[in-house]
């Protein structure tokens, strides 16, 4: 049996020793990506994909994006009534999968073209795309309006990725757009149609929500984990405190356990989460809207609490190193930036009112590529 979980923390070790240095060079994640497929750990079994995401987070919070996604893609295929297409994604367990499907942005279009389809248009926001293997491509069909989700390989002649991404945080993740120019789509690799209205399909959006949750509970449980080290070994004691040692400062202890506390609960949150969601999955065309509203609340549930605590943890933890701590040399500010910039990926407000508009009054939430 794979220790997934051992491997796991073996690439978040390795990754973690250099990663405030590998945020300044900002540069595309090529080898954090063939770290990954070089460990194996790109083929990890379902059940554990969203503690493999945790862990590698903690570490790096742009390559537990990536794999995040990654596992993602995989998963969310085998949502489509299409096994053939679905297994052929698993052909090579080496393979890095990206996904192009921005709901905000429908900007591809599918041409009919003998036994397959055309595929132009730009997409934005396609994180991991630019050094993928194979792409899991959203696009509407030219002739009939249908929404259809197809796979094709990342290097395939006339798509090209024009290195857009340039934001604060998540700057490992490769999120830039993509231009499909002409390229060709074989029959064989469409996945199939996503009706607005199928349950079973809609728990991808769901899926999604997750996998940010468990990345922005990662960042939060690595912010701790690293400004403790310096806490213990470089903070110093404000001299009102009467201590010799920052770890002795009440104020501090206090600080500290209040953010562990948070960071504890909001983990065991998004565990109840991933449990619901695998059980909507297990639960195959027998999913009920009941069910499947249950699931996404949980999950909103986790986000809107996991949103708070990242943002919370990643900026108060300055407090407890002083202001020494604030050197570039240390990269401490990575985890605030990359915490900042993921929670934007959709208003987590909106999710709080699904939570709130179901407890008051039963609704369930809308199906929509974010909930």
């Amino acid at each position: 049996m794979t220790d997934w979980i051992g491997m796991a923390e073996d690439v978040a070790s390795q990754l973690q020793a250099d990663a405030a240095d590998r945020d300044r060079a900002n540069l595309p994640p090529t080898a954090e990506v063939e770290l990954l497929r070089a460990c194996g750990l790109l083929a990890a079994d379902d059940e554990v994909t969203g503690a493999v995401t945790r862990i590698v987070s903690a570490a790096d919070a742009s390559i537990g994006h990536l794999i995040g996604y990654h596992y993602l893609h995989l998963w969310r295929a085998k949502l489509f009534d299409n096994p053939a297409a679905s297994d052929r994604m698993r052909a090579d367990p080496s393979w890095f999968w990206a996904g192009v499907s921005n709901p905000l942005d429908a900007a591809l279009s599918l041409t009919p073209e003998g036994d397959g389809f055309v595929v132009d248009g730009r997409k934005t926001f396609a994180t991991g795309a630019s050094v993928a293997d194979r792409l899991v491509v959203s696009a509407t069909r030219t002739d009939s309006g249908e929404k259809l989700t197809f796979t094709v390989d990342a290097k395939q002649p006339g798509i090209s990725y024009p290195s857009d991404w340039d934001n604060s945080g998540q700057r490992l993740t490769a999120s830039g757009g993509v231009v499909f120019d002409k390229v060709a789509v074989d029959g064989r690799d469409v996945l199939g149609a996503q009706p607005a209205d199928d349950v079973r399909l809609s728990l991808a959006a769901l899926g999604f929500q997750l996998a940010l949750t468990q990345v922005y509970v990662g960042i939060a449980a690595g912010a701790l984990a690293q400004t403790a080290e310096y806490t213990r070994g470089s903070a110093r004691p404000w001299f009102l405190s009467t201590v010799e040692k920052a770890t002795d400062d009440p104020y501090i202890l206090a600080g500290y356990g209040e953010l562990v506390a948070q960071v504890e609960a909001v983990g065991l949150l998004t565990d109840k989460a991933e449990v619901s969601l695998r059980q909507a999955t297990d639960a195959g065309n027998g999913l009920t809207p009941e069910q499947r509203a249950n699931t996404a609340l949980t999950i909103s549930a986790a986000k809107v609490f996991a949103t708070k605590v990242v943002n919370e943890t990643t900026a108060k933890i300055f407090e407890f190193m002083g202001a020494r701590a604030t050197a570039s040399k240390y990269g401490f500010d990575r985890f605030w930036r990359n915490a900042r910039t993921l929670t934007l990926h959709d208003p987590v407000v909106y999710k709080a009112r699904e939570v709130g508009a179901y407890f008051l009054t039963g609704e369930h939430p809308p199906f929509t590529g974010y909930s």
